[in-house]
């Protein structure tokens, strides 16, 4: 019985541009999480467009969509158990002035939009994410 799940986790254009990767691979791996798969890329504004469909709807859904496909970023499969909650809380709030000292956008992140790290907010759409990514 493996009750570990798997969460998506990208290092954003912000923290690939100040080469981060390394260092908040390390984070990750230092608080339990394994890194199954991994892939750097450079994503369209199309294709972030249908990542982030489900804030299309609101105010910022654009701005977020050309940031996001503005550089190249780090896309990681990773697995633990409670990997989407622990991840959340690696991650700390959106904004990195809410954020609590020791989480990763307060460490790394410039700004609410610049926040270094994006994770999945649920199991399912983990799932959805990954496969977005991942479906090799």
């Amino acid at each position: 019985m493996n009750d570990k799940e798997q969460t998506l986790s990208i290092i954003k254009p912000d923290a690939v541009e100040r080469n981060l990767q390394d260092e908040i691979k390390q984070e990750f791996i230092g608080k339990g999480f394994e890194i199954i798969k991994e892939k750097k890329i450079h994503i369209s504004k199309e294709e972030a467009e249908k990542f982030y469909k489900v804030h299309e709807s609101k105010p910022f859904y654009n701005d977020l969509c050309a940031y996001l496909s503005s550089g190249p970023i780090v896309v990681m499969n990773l697995q633990r158990k409670n990997a989407v909650i622990e991840n959340r809380k690696l991650m700390g709030a959106t904004n990195p002035k809410d954020a609590e000292d020791g989480t990763l956008r307060k460490k790394y992140g410039i700004s609410i939009d610049k926040n270094s790290v994006h994770g999945s907010d649920s199991v399912e759409n983990a799932k959805i994410e990954l496969d977005f990514f991942f479906n090799d």
